[in-house]
């Protein structure tokens, strides 16, 4: 594979997805789930080369992850085989029709034993963009030196980096991650959060104005705040742009950030301008949100334009 447009890492795992309640017991479906790699997946199925890099366990479970990293075009040549450790594990249940309710079985993972010298090579190659998510450093010890090592290794070299703070309360608190992400972000030329994520990345109590000026005093070109069901905002020194959503019918809500990003990552290695990246950004979070799974719903280029102007309900013929 040619130097990637996207190089990306951090732990993949299998999600186990049930229709109700686990307690009631009943069928899982297995699924592809982790944020780095949805975000691969997103950028490989519109055509950009996309390369993952993590520590995958030799067990059954993770030659399922390879097999559906391979299925969808995202490199994974550089990926570490790990025969000691097993596969993480992510269990989702349909609690009520409004709440998705998640549990991990991760710690000793393969995936959370990520390492600097697992990067090297892969780093040394190049990329367009390094993508990186504040998931990852709160892993392990050695994932979060990885993690700082590349965003370090990539600002030296001129790659740009993207941030996406995608806190996760049940790895560490909030105190914690801020300690990690607030310098991290000095690293990147874009940083992705939600409007409850920016005070990871700057001072604790400041508003979001007062935040996206720290990061751009910083060097941080681009900020883009996700608003959920009002859309987002892209801040850049020339101003900030708005998108809305697009009218979808939710189903499933896990990984539209993760679209969301791909779809504006996207855009940029497409040239577009701030808003068509935003409006890409937009249109694969409603393909995220209106299909059950991680990434199973991500569009392929030839699809980008399937959601304009349909209601609910219409079949094409």
């Amino acid at each position: 594979m040619s130097t990637p447009d996207l190089l990306t890492f951090g732990e993949s795992m299998v999600s186990l997805r049930a229709a109700g309640p686990l307690a009631a017991g009943g069928a899982l479906r297995m699924h592809l789930a982790g944020a780095e790699s949805n975000v691969a997946v997103g950028l490989a199925r519109l055509g950009h080369r996309a390369a993952w890099v993590g520590r995958v366990s030799t067990d059954e479970l993770g030659e399922f992850l390879l097999r559906q990293l391979r299925a969808e075009g995202v490199d994974v040549g550089a990926v570490a085989r790990d025969a000691d450790r097993p596969t993480g594990l992510m269990f989702l249940e349909q609690r009520t029709a409004d709440l998705t309710r998640v549990q991990y079985h991760r710690a000793g993972s393969a995936g959370s034993a990520l390492r600097v010298d697992d990067l090297r090579a892969s780093l040394a190659a190049g990329a367009r963009m390094l993508h990186l998510t504040g998931i990852t450093p709160a892993l392990s010890e050695t994932a979060r030196a990885a993690t700082v090592w590349a965003a370090e290794t990539a600002a030296e070299a001129g790659i740009p980096v993207c941030l996406d703070v995608n806190y996760r309360a049940r790895l560490w608190s909030r105190n914690a991650a801020r300690e990690v992400l607030t310098p991290l972000a000095g690293y990147a030329s874009i940083v992705v959060a939600s409007a409850d994520e920016l005070d990871l990345v700057g001072e604790p109590g400041a508003d979001e104005a007062a935040t996206v000026a720290g990061l751009f005093r910083r060097g941080v070109q681009t900020v883009l705040v996700k608003l959920g069901g009002d859309g987002a905002r892209a801040h850049t020194p020339a101003g900030v742009e708005s998108v809305g959503v697009l009218a979808v019918t939710p189903v499933d809500t896990v990984g539209a950030g993760d679209a969301f990003t791909a779809g504006y990552l996207s855009g940029l290695f497409d040239g577009l301008d701030l808003a068509g990246r935003l409006r890409r950004a937009a249109a694969l979070g409603a393909f995220a949100v209106s299909t059950r799974g991680d990434c199973e719903g991500l569009p392929r280029r030839a699809e980008l334009s399937l959601l304009d102007g349909h209601e609910a309900g219409s079949v094409l013929r």
